[in-house]
């Protein structure tokens, strides 16, 4: 049975972050470092993002291989709230990895940080996305018009799924 785990992300994360994230497969997901350096630049800060309580970044492990990223950004206007964001190498795609890995950080969001809501944002066409917020019993909420960038660098709009406690 194939395990699956989140530790804090390590700045010794960044060459395999670094590889998956420059998939050109990556559509909908717009964080595509530069170059390595700048992945470990990115994650020489995720301390401070913790400490601020604006960020609580994860490694998403597979049988303790590093195969994504996941996070919770907290709302800093309304700090009972979180929004979870999340990457997964595209060789594990389908697997149901993302589902587990969700699951798990919620389980940091609600229980650790105390947190009354935690919604999940995504491009309408984004239907992998979608699934897994289903299969995380996250409701659909509706539609947003041009919440959020894509990685072409325009606005687009986004499906809000959400929990609350």
């Amino acid at each position: 049975m194939p395990k699956i785990t989140i530790r804090n992300q390590r700045v010794s994360d960044a060459k395999r972050f670094y590889e998956i994230l420059s998939n050109p497969n990556f559509v909908y997901f717009l964080s595509k470092p530069k170059s390595i350096a700048d992945e470990k630049k990115w994650l020489k800060e995720d301390p401070k993002r913790k400490k601020n309580n604006f960020a609580w970044n994860f490694t998403v492990l597979y049988n303790d291989k590093v195969v994504g990223g996941i996070g919770i950004k907290i709302n800093q206007h309304r700090q009972y709230v979180g929004e979870i964001g999340y990457f997964l190498d595209e060789a594990y795609w389908g697997q149901g990895i993302t589902t587990a890995a969700v699951k798990l950080v919620e389980k940091e969001g609600f229980n650790k940080l105390g947190l009354a809501r935690i919604e999940i944002l995504m491009q309408p066409k984004n239907k992998a996305s979608a699934k897994v917020a289903i299969k995380c019993k996250y409701k659909k909420e509706g539609l947003l018009k041009k919440a959020i960038k894509g990685t072409d660098g325009k606005m687009k709009d986004a499906l809000l799924y959400a929990k609350a406690l």
